[in-house]
């Protein structure tokens, strides 16, 4: 590499830090980054083509330099390393459309790697499945989750072996949506549903599996999902109701954590003075003593439940908890992720109703509040989007 193109590389990424742009697709940012030094620069590089070939598709070597401002020759050593290391080949030539040699196009190898994603998040079952590099499922599997709380680390592992045996294919990760507080490198700090604190499980899992792990809270893990496969904008909230509520903030495209990890759990606020069920973590009053799938469905089962009112009043609660945080970040949009069955129609509703009531009308009334329309496969494609971005730094 030019010193020329080094000093490049570290000024693009100075003003991708300033201005999140340029982007790949509808919003996208390239690749949120700092300064790059100059012994970072190829990996920088490296990266920047994987995520335009991931975004944009099949490209000749001359469309990648044009769009990423390397040289040619960068481009052309780049490209003969990635198709060295398998995640890049070559497609044929392209239809030619004037005179000279046809360009030979090149693009990600989606079916050469797989990756494994885990789903933690359900209160009924686990789920797991094998993914293409575009997020594509092609194989399922799920367990039942055990009713001991001491066999759930077990019944993990064992059902991440049974995915990697199932893959068929070289894996480049496994990822891990898990209710709970998880630090950076991967230990479940707490997970009060699991009885969990300081589980280190993406080490047990490396260990077991002998293949890059990374896990995160699958509100988290949720909300990249969204972003890169479901067309979100750069500033939303993600709400992943399943055994426990959770939720995940993406600002500007960025992905916030938190000084302790705890950004967005929201499920253990108190949501009302007037008391209320009590949680798991012990405190009376906790958005996820209404909100959480297995609380809803208790309060609807019981003699004499309006389904309505009963949801009307966990939308409520929702709407109560979101309102200050709307407000604060100024978002453009709520994504509710669970049973449809539960949060689509009157809680969704009553949310948007409490949100308008409680938030500045002339900047929040159209802030939208939805459904995700990726179902229950969201927390396994974001497990994708941890491992692409970790492994390849494409997101």
């Amino acid at each position: 590499m030019t010193g020329t193109e080094t000093q490049r590389a570290s000024a693009e990424a100075a003003d991708r830090t300033r201005s999140f742009g340029p982007s790949f697709g509808p919003g996208r940012a390239l690749r949120s980054a700092t300064k790059v030094l100059p012994e970072h620069a190829r990996a920088h590089n490296r990266s920047l083509v994987l995520q335009t070939l991931f975004h944009q598709g099949a490209m000749s070597r001359a469309d990648i330099s044009r769009e990423t401002g390397l040289t040619r020759v960068t481009i052309s050593d780049l490209i003969a390393e990635l198709i060295d290391d398998g995640y890049v080949v070559e497609r044929g030539v392209r239809e030619a459309s004037g005179p000279g040699k046809p360009a030979i196009l090149v693009d990600l190898d989606r079916e050469g790697h797989r990756i494994i994603g885990v789903d933690l998040s359900r209160s009924d079952r686990f789920l797991g499945a094998v993914l293409t590099l575009d997020g594509e499922i092609v194989a399922r599997h799920e367990v039942p989750v055990p009713p001991d709380s001491a066999d759930i680390l077990d019944t993990v592992v064992r059902l991440t072996r049974d995915l990697v045996a199932d893959a068929h294919a070289p894996v480049l990760g496994v990822g891990v949506g898990t209710p709970g507080i998880v630090d950076a490198h991967g230990t479940v700090l707490t997970a009060p549903n699991f009885g969990w604190t300081d589980v280190d499980l993406e080490a047990t899992l490396r260990r077991e599996v002998e293949l890059p792990v990374l896990v995160a809270n699958d509100a988290n893990a949720a909300v990249l999902a969204e972003y890169t496969f479901g067309g979100a904008g750069d500033d939303l909230m993600l709400v992943r109701v399943g055994r426990g509520v959770g939720s995940a903030l993406l600002l500007a495209g960025q992905p916030m954590l938190g000084s302790h990890f705890a950004a967005g759990e929201i499920g253990h606020v108190t949501v009302g003075t007037d008391g209320g069920p009590t949680c798991a973590c012990g405190k009376v009053g906790c958005l996820e003593a209404w909100l959480s799938a297995p609380s809803l469905e208790r309060a609807l089962a019981e003699d004499g439940a309006d389904a309505r009112a009963v949801l009307h009043d966990a939308g409520e609660r929702l709407g109560i908890a979101v309102a200050p945080i709307v407000g604060a970040l100024d978002l453009s949009e709520i994504v509710l992720s669970g049973p449809e069955e539960l949060l689509d129609g009157p809680l969704a509703e009553a949310t948007v109703e409490t949100l308008r009531t409680r938030t500045l009308a002339a900047f929040h009334d159209s802030v939208q509040v939805r459904m995700t329309a990726q179902g229950e496969d969201i927390v396994l494609r974001g497990a994708a989007v941890m491992v692409l971005s970790g492994q390849l730094g494409v997101s």
